[in-house]
């Protein structure tokens, strides 16, 4: 998603910071380069126009078009008024009741189901018991589809087959909700090919006498302008709090997802990036607004990489790099996790400066990265223990025979081994310091995944912390008085 809109815009950016200086007439240019750039993108006309004149309006004045990189204060106007646009959303999800009401409404096929399983996970996450409950009469698959993914969460389902009033199952559901405990009860609640009025009626007679206290609304990022109509039908029927977006893992251009806060004054809460239940993330203006920029979102990468780990892992990882632990058992693990489909493209993806996720798939899928990983955990689990603690007494006798044992050439064991290397400064770096040393680790980090043969960075032998730019000055001037010393020998004449 995005792609085309973040070439575009990239392209616009790219031809003001060419100009060797910049007029009104050539940031016009530009300008119009953006304007397009959006409506390629299916973003709504109106919301173009509007944006257009806020962003112009900033970019014509003399500060810009005066400052000693415009080019860049294009993007951190354009950053900002993005920001705007799709915000703000408002206060966190209010579950401060004994049993809090949440309904999902929605059109079939925009994966209102799927979503409530998704929601629930969320809510599991952060120590919340939900009640799922299947409310959709209309179609029977919704209850069965429900009740599964209750299953793959160990989460309970409410429903009855037997029942043909909606209202009535909501009610006992939260009667049953109140005898249990459930804080949270997720409504599923039925959908239509089309909006029409007794979807309408049904779904206004369940918010009257339920009385939910959140009403979410689920479209389809992949439908374009349909999803921004729907989600203004829906609105004007219903009070929505807000609205939850699925499919943006696909090729949608991204127009419904800046155009529907504009059009229909109702906030995204939630973004749907995959089919799997834990992809489902809370809607961050700046978040989005820096990935459409293409300069990444560190907070949803670093969400990411806590999703792979419980707490307690969380906690003895920590405590391991930071006393500059990091054995190959760990290095196992992290592989082992990053093998989950689509997961390391999107981690890639949220990295600042990595390029659109098109042609990062287009990388990931020139080899069979779970194959290499696969033979990765066989190379160490061919290793004892006290080799896996201590990768250095691999000699060339060990490496011949992990080797042998795992059915890879010696030199593929060497690889692995200088992998682990390269690795382990850096997430043990990670583990201490301030947050700039975190972001520039984050960086190496990312170079060195893109380029293997990119030397780890420096660290302070013992501490696993990054050398400041001080001390990387120093060992530099001194790296090159020893080669002007090395050179200056090497010319002198010999005697005899």
């Amino acid at each position: 998603m995005f792609d085309s809109l973040q070439d575009g815009l990239k392209g616009a950016f790219k031809s003001l910071r060419g100009k060797g200086k910049l007029t009104e007439g050539n940031m016009r240019d530009g300008l119009k380069l953006v304007e397009q750039s959006l409506l390629e993108a299916d973003v709504s006309y109106d919301v173009v126009q509007d944006f257009m004149g806020k962003v112009t309006e900033q970019a014509l004045g003399e500060k810009v078009l005066l400052a000693l990189n415009p080019g860049d204060q294009l993007v951190g106007i354009v950053n900002q008024e993005l920001i705007n646009l799709l915000g703000p959303v408002g206060e966190g999800l209010d579950l401060s009741r004994d049993v809090n009401i949440i309904m999902m409404c929605g059109l079939q096929g925009s994966g209102k189901t799927t979503t409530c399983g998704k929601f629930a996970k969320l809510l599991q996450r952060n120590k919340i018991s939900p009640l799922l409950v299947a409310a959709d009469l209309q179609r029977p698959a919704a209850i069965d589809q429900l009740h599964t993914l209750g299953a793959q969460l160990d989460a309970p389902v409410y429903s009855d087959k037997e029942e043909k009033d909606p209202v009535k199952v909501c009610r006992d559901a939260v009667k049953l909700a109140r005898e249990n405990k459930n804080q949270v009860v997720i409504l599923d609640t039925a959908g239509r090919l089309a909006i029409d009025k007794v979807l309408m009626e049904q779904l206004r007679t369940i918010d009257r006498e339920v009385q939910p206290h959140h009403v979410f609304l689920v479209v389809d990022g992949m439908t374009g302008q349909d999803a921004v109509n729907s989600a203004k039908a829906f609105h004007e029927s219903l009070e929505l709090n807000g609205v939850v977006m699925t499919k943006l893992d696909g090729d949608a251009r991204g127009g419904a997802l800046l155009s529907v806060k504009h059009v229909t004054g109702v906030p995204i809460k939630f973004i749907g990036t995959g089919e799997h239940l834990d992809n489902l993330e809370h809607f961050r203006p700046e978040g989005m607004a820096s990935r459409i920029l293409g300069m990444g979102d560190v907070l949803a990468l670093v969400d990411e990489a806590h999703k792979l780990v419980d707490e307690k892992e969380q906690q003895r990882m920590q405590e391991a790099l930071e006393r500059g632990e990091f054995t190959l058992d760990d290095f196992r693990n992290h592989m082992q996790k990053m093998a989950k489909p689509g997961l390391m493209q999107k981690m890639m993806g949220l990295m600042p400066g990595m390029p659109n996720m098109s042609e990062i798939n287009a990388v990931m899928n020139q080899g069979d990265t779970s194959k290499e990983i696969r033979r990765m955990v066989g190379m160490i689990d061919s290793m004892t223990p006290e080799e896996r603690r201590n990768p250095k007494v691999i000699d060339v006798n060990r490496r011949q025979r992990i080797a042998n044992g795992s059915g890879v050439q010696p030199k593929q064991v060497g690889e692995l081994i200088k992998q682990y290397d390269m690795m382990k400064p850096m997430l043990t770096g990670m583990a201490g310091g301030g947050v700039k040393d975190k972001m520039q680790m984050m960086k190496d980090l990312q170079d060195q995944m893109m380029d293997p043969g990119k030397r780890a960075p420096k660290v302070k032998k013992g501490t696993g912390k990054r050398l400041s730019a001080k001390e990387r000055a120093k060992l530099k001037k001194q790296r090159e008085k020893m080669l002007r010393q090395k050179k200056r020998s090497s010319k002198a004449p010999k005697s005899e």
